[in-house]
């Protein structure tokens, strides 16, 4: 059951997908229409979820799902990977790749592999102040409080200069 995503609880659970490329207007007008098309028929055993989504900075899918109503079971779990990585063939975008960063340079999102984004951090090409996006966030709250924030406040900051 697709809601709107600003709809669900703050606990709602949170799954992130970047891109590696940022997505033309064209693909996430069809993107959008297939998640909604998939989230409008995403069960787990049989039971409704209620589900909703983001697309942010043409780069970043976000699903979120009410786990109060129904929660996701291992086979809805792989329901939606599979689904991630259909969109996945057919944009030829690699969406699933835990091991790249996406970070802020300027108004523009930058994407690297976290070997390259150790190296600059050894430049200090990044810095501390550097916004990252940390996709590790679980639910809605922390997707609004912790998903955009400077890497020293991340993950991200085990890279940094001391």
């Amino acid at each position: 059951m697709l809601v709107d995503f600003n709809t669900l609880p703050e606990e709602s659970r949170v799954w992130i997908y970047q891109a590696n490329r940022s997505l033309t207007e064209q693909e996430i007008e069809e993107i959008q229409g297939k998640i909604e098309l998939f989230i409008e028929n995403w069960t787990a055993h049989g039971g409704d979820l209620e589900a909703g989504y983001l697309i942010k900075y043409k780069r970043f899918i976000v699903i979120a799902l009410n786990q109060d109503l129904n929660k996701a079971t291992g086979c809805s779990i792989d329901a939606s990977v599979h689904f991630i990585q259909q969109l996945e063939k057919e944009y030829n975008i690699d969406l699933m790749d835990k091991m790249n960063v996406s970070y802020k340079q300027g108004e523009f999102i930058a994407y690297k592999t976290l070997t390259d984004f150790r190296k600059m951090a050894k430049q200090k090409a990044i810095s501390k102040n550097t916004i990252v996006f940390n996709n590790l966030v679980n639910n809605i709250a922390e997707f609004k409080e912790n998903w955009e924030v400077p890497a020293s406040d991340s993950w991200h900051s085990r890279f940094l200069a001391k």
